[in-house]
C-alpha cells in the first residue's frame, strides 16, 4: 500500500467534504507526513498545528486519533506504551491473538509498533480550531475503519451499518 498516495487522496477529498460542512480549508493547509514501517514516534507535535494521526498494519487500520497543542503527548508516545488510558499498545496486547501475535509483550510492544506498523499524520494549522480537527478526526475513521475505536460495541455496529 501507497501510505502517501492515501494521505493525498484523504487529504484532498477531506479538503472538499470539509467545504461543504461550511469550514473554508486550503488543501495547502493539509500537511500529509507518510512514514512506513518501520516509523519513529514522533518527537513533538509541531508548534501551531493540530493533529490527527493514523496507525496503519498492512492494509488494516489499526487507530484514528488526535491531538490538540496541549496534547502533544497523545500525538508522540502515548499508543506506543500501556501507562495511558485507550492506547494501541493496550488495544494490541488484549486482542494479540487476532493478530497471530504471541510475542508481544508490555516490555516490546513499543518496538513491535514502531517496527510493524505505519503512521499517517495529517497536520492543520492550529486557526482552525477544535471543530476542524474533530471533522478531520472523524472524516478519517469513516474512511478507514479502524478496529481499535470506541467500545466493541460500537465498533460491531458500525461494521453492521455498512
Amino acid at each position: 500500500m501507497d501510505i502517501q498516495k492515501l494521505g493525498e487522496d484523504i487529504a484532498n477529498d477531506f479538503v472538499s467534504a470539509a467545504s461543504l460542512a461550511g469550514l473554508a480549508i486550503s488543501r495547502s493547509d493539509v500537511e500529509v507526513q507518510a512514514l512506513p514501517a518501520p516509523h519513529r514516534a514522533p518527537s513533538s507535535l509541531p508548534k501551531g498545528k493540530l493533529g490527527v494521526y493514523v496507525f496503519l498494519y498492512g492494509k488494516r487500520c489499526l487507530k484514528v486519533g488526535k491531538a490538540g497543542p496541549k496534547s502533544s503527548a497523545r500525538f508522540c508516545s502515548h499508543h506506543y506504551r500501556t501507562n495511558a488510558p485507550s492506547t494501541l499498545a493496550k488495544s494490541l496486547l488484549a486482542n494479540y491473538n487476532e493478530f497471530g501475535l504471541t510475542e508481544l509483550r508490555p516490555s516490546n510492544i513499543k518496538d513491535w509498533i514502531c517496527e510493524n506498523t505505519s503512521r499517517l499524520n495529517f497536520l492543520l494549522p492550529a486557526k482552525y480550531g477544535d471543530f476542524a480537527l474533530s471533522f478531520l478526526e472523524s472524516f478519517v475513521q469513516c474512511r478507514l475503519r479502524p478496529e481499535f475505536e470506541g467500545f466493541a460495541n460500537q465498533r460491531q455496529q458500525s461494521e453492521s451499518a455498512t
